[in-house]
């Protein structure tokens, strides 16, 4: 009879702040996004440093994306409201 073992990969607290950061990154597109544009980038800069590079920069990368193209489209909509 074989032994069958089975490894479960753990999450890193490197990556779950990575993926914070990437989540955070597309509500900054809708909701605050100055706020949650500011959270992703920090989260992406704690998960690069922590071990989860090169993702964690891309996440920050993405959550200065979020909060820029959020904060055009909000003044996009709020211009063309007048």
């Amino acid at each position: 009879m074989t032994q069958v073992t089975t490894r479960r990969r753990s999450i890193s607290g490197a990556r779950v702040c990575t993926i914070l950061a990437f989540v955070f990154a597309a509500v900054a597109v809708f909701f605050v996004p100055v706020v949650f544009g500011l959270a992703a980038l920090v989260l992406g800069l704690v998960g690069g440093f922590l071990g989860d590079r090169p993702l964690g920069w891309y996440a920050a990368a993405a959550g200065v994306a979020g909060g820029v193209i959020g904060v055009v489209l909000s003044a996009l909509i709020l211009n063309a409201a007048n």
